[in-house]
């Protein structure tokens, strides 16, 4: 995570920070990973080199759930082997994986309020990943630890485990205070 402000830190006439960013990773994606690399080489194995006795259909349905299987672990696994942040003067934009999909961007506008939560885990989601549950609202959840709630305007709440939460519950709340000063004026 950086925070990147223009101006000294803690100075009363600093600049506000033009783009906050904000990661996480998890190295457990990694593994998971290598066991989707592992059972989509045994399927490529199994289809070039297989002495299967018991048929071809065994043996294509072993080849094509091995591959299938393998795919599934393997990209599943590392669109969520970390999430990157970015805050700006308009926007929240939550990026996952290398590809940086999923995506989800939110106008600031659109946002209500912002808090910290000290521990998200995976088991109060169900798992790692893009999550949806209906008591809980819509996370991003890429590791245990400190995130991001934001409370968007439809009563939803989105999420988001990252490094530095409270860095960005910080700025998001000067964003919406700012934006609600230019309102009543």
């Amino acid at each position: 995570m950086t925070d990147h402000p223009h101006g000294e830190q803690g100075a009363a006439d600093a600049p506000h920070t033009e783009v906050w960013h904000g990661r996480a990773s998890n190295r457990m994606q990694w593994l998971l990973a290598s066991i989707g690399a592992a059972c989509l080489a045994l399927g490529i194995q199994l289809a070039v080199d297989s002495t299967w006795t018991s048929g071809i259909a065994a043996l294509a349905m072993s080849v094509v759930g091995c591959i299938a299987a393998g795919l599934l672990v393997l990209f599943g696994t590392l669109a969520f082997v970390h999430v990157a942040v970015k805050v700006d003067k308009e926007c929240l934009e939550v990026r996952c994986g290398h590809m940086g999909v999923p995506r989800r961007r939110i106008p600031l506008s659109n946002i209500t309020g912002a808090d910290f939560a000290p521990r998200v885990t995976p088991r109060q989601w169900g798992g790692w990943g893009y999550r949806w549950r209906p008591d809980q609202g819509t996370a991003v959840v890429v590791r245990r630890g400190e995130g991001l709630v934001l409370l968007l305007g439809d009563g939803h709440t989105f999420t988001i485990t990252v490094d530095n939460a409270e860095a960005a519950v910080r700025v998001i709340r000067d964003r919406l205070r700012i934006a609600a000063m230019g309102r009543t004026h």
